[in-house]
């Protein structure tokens, strides 16, 4: 996109005798920029919408209506409200706290949440919709989403407050602990498709949903699950919200913010579940590609012109997103479901039932995948034609590290 942005300033710079010459870093600024401000817009709105969500599964769970006064009989506008009421309120600083840190504490946790988007792609195949197309995203996305931590453990230290510190320790041990078999469970999508690439792994999985890896065998369809629990406790969402745990802690580590500020740490808590939940849906179920391939049914491909590729990308787009909106529903399912853990329960679970799993479906994925490596759907059906010359085509960009950090391949090129 930055060449091609260089071709227009090009052309309109030409118009006054002026130039921009083809690698400018004007184009690569101009290009951040823009992806910068989509995936802005993307975390944003999708946290207006489960806001919404939130208060309406809720009450639907509790036997209520949730909000319907705002914005007529749904309620559309009542987080826009709460928005409002959000920015209108006076941001307090407690007297002893460490103001610069208290202060910064909000944006270090957001932009952590907003950084893992950059590596996420929202469409595969030759024309991928990503900010920054990464061999090594999965690493990224899972060391960017670790950040956030951070941000928790600024803002419990800077409140002088011992209920803020007790929050924001609490955080950190549950994020460090569950990063854990987390990154078990990610491992066994990449070891099935050869890389940490998340656009070839999602091209690996195109097809009919029988290629999702969520049904390539019993161990990946079980470590999903493992997965998802994982990311659920990762990201401090109920049952495992012991973070901010009112009963005993009035809000934890956010306990002292107020106004805006405090709207920030929601917002980074509701970008990383979207984040989690596309990474869930590009690993296990599929990515872009939807559980009947209607876009190459169409010939919404790019083998039949640039025009079809793009509403095929769309397409992908869109479902990948819808994908991510459906496990954060399920994530907002099981908070208003499931009681709320002690600590010493959140801790055991991660250390003697999610890591042992995770480490004994790695293994078996592993010995599935050598005694079957072109099997798919609970090994049933072969791996499609398509999906086995990709992993013919990998190594040779794969393993020529050093031909990738000289320039000679580029990051996620085919041969």
């Amino acid at each position: 996109m930055a060449e091609l942005l260089n071709k227009g300033l090009d052309w309109l710079f030409s118009w006054v005798g002026g130039s921009i010459p083809a690698g400018s870093s004007v184009g690569y600024v101009v290009a951040a920029l823009i992806y910068v401000s989509l995936l802005l817009g993307l975390v944003a709105n999708a946290a207006l919408i489960f806001i919404w969500l939130e208060r309406k599964v809720s009450g639907r769970i509790q036997d209520r209506l949730g909000p319907t006064r705002v914005g007529g009989k749904f309620g559309w506008l009542q987080t826009l409200a709460d928005g409002m009421k959000l920015l209108t309120k006076e941001d307090l600083v407690p007297g002893d706290a460490d103001k610069m840190l208290f202060r910064i504490a909000p944006y270090v946790s957001f932009c952590a949440s907003l950084a893992a988007f950059i590596a996420l792609p929202f469409a595969g195949r030759d024309f991928p919709f990503v900010a920054q197309h990464m061999n090594i995203a999965v690493f990224f996305v899972l060391a960017v989403m670790g950040l956030e931590v951070f941000g928790v453990i600024l803002a419990g230290y800077a409140s002088a407050s011992k209920w803020s510190l007790f929050g924001a320790m609490r955080e950190a041990a549950q994020v460090v602990s569950y990063e854990v078999p987390m990154g078990l469970c990610v491992v066994v999508p990449v070891m099935l498709a050869g890389s940490m690439d998340l656009v070839f792994i999602g091209d690996k999985q195109q097809g009919w949903f029988t290629n999702w890896y969520l049904f390539n065998d019993p161990f990946t369809f079980l470590v999903f699950w493992v997965y998802f629990t994982c990311g659920t406790a990762s990201v401090n969402r109920a049952p495992f919200d012991l973070a901010e745990a009112e009963s005993e802690l009035v809000a934890g580590f956010h306990t002292e913010y107020s106004g805006l500020r405090w709207s920030f740490f929601f917002m980074a808590e509701y970008g990383s579940m979207l984040a989690v939940s596309m990474l869930a849906a590009i690993l296990f179920l599929g990515g872009w590609n939807g559980p009947i391939p209607i876009a190459s049914l169409l010939g919404l491909t790019w083998e039949n012109g640039d025009v079809p590729g793009y509403i095929g990308n769309l397409l992908g787009m869109i479902n990948v997103i819808a994908k991510g909106f459906l496990l954060v529903t399920v994530m907002i399912w099981v908070r208003w479901t499931l009681p709320r853990l002690r600590i010493d329960q959140v801790m055991t679970t991660c250390l003697k039932y999610c890591t042992p799993l995770a480490a004994v479906m790695f293994v078996g994925a592993a010995i599935w995948h050598t005694a079957m490596p072109d099997r798919v759907f609970l090994g049933l059906l072969q791996s499609p034609a398509v999906n086995r010359r990709l992993t013919e085509q990998l190594p040779d960009n794969s393993l020529n590290v050093q031909a990738i950090e000289q320039g000679a391949i580029a990051q996620g090129d085919r041969p």
